[in-house]
């Protein structure tokens, strides 16, 4: 029964995922994922990200966000990116493959950073997903701590932050967190976004040092 289940919103998902315009889209482009969409409405509502910026992309593979950033930051901004998987290099972007949880990930992260030299922190983080709702909040809430932690590390005064944060069990609390932090907070829902996912990006600008 399990088997015929899975089966049925496996085959869901790939419609879904051979129906999607945005997945159309980013093929035609050359974007390596639809991801890349809801990072361009969000900049287009938000202006987050400028030439020469340094910006540091969490969760970043398969690699369309950074693919993004590095064209908007240009040759003299820098994008560090980090992901637990492999993603295949990209001009402009100095990649580390590692588990971000992990202290020694972590530390090789704030090497390369070098201090509180960051414009904007990305995270699009998501822990993979058991099906286990409560279990998956709350490694989903974990890695947003994680994210918010990093920008108390490396964050310039008046820098911004973008997560990817899903509704549920800590979100309030967090949401709470994040408006202590920084002068300005927004929930963004991108098109982009699929309707069911209780995703939502919190964009955060105006650090307070």
């Amino acid at each position: 029964m399990a088997n015929k289940k899975h089966s049925a919103s496996s085959k869901r998902w790939l419609k879904e995922h051979f129906d999607d315009p945005y997945v159309h889209e980013a093929q035609k482009k050359g974007w390596r994922s639809r991801a890349v969409f809801k990072l361009d409405e969000i900049q287009n509502k938000d202006k987050l990200i400028k030439p020469s910026m340094t910006v540091v992309d969490l969760g970043a593979a398969p690699g369309s966000w950074s693919q993004y950033l590095a064209e908007k930051v240009g040759d003299k901004g820098q994008v560090i990116a980090c992901d637990i998987l492999p993603m295949d290099s990209l001009a402009g972007v100095d990649f580390l493959q590692g588990d971000f949880r992990e202290e020694a990930v972590l530390d090789a992260l704030l090497t390369r950073i070098d201090g509180k030299n960051v414009d904007v922190v990305f995270s699009d983080m998501a822990p993979n997903m058991s099906g286990n709702t409560s279990v998956d909040q709350a490694g989903s809430m974990y890695l947003v701590e994680l994210a918010l932690d990093m920008c108390h590390q490396v964050l310039k005064k008046n820098g911004a932050f973008c997560v990817k944060v899903f509704q549920g069990e800590g979100f309030d609390q967090y949401l709470q967190e994040v408006r202590n932090s920084f002068k300005a907070v927004k929930i963004r829902k991108p098109d982009a976004s699929r309707a069911r996912s209780r995703e939502v990006y919190i964009v955060a600008t105006g650090y307070k040092l």
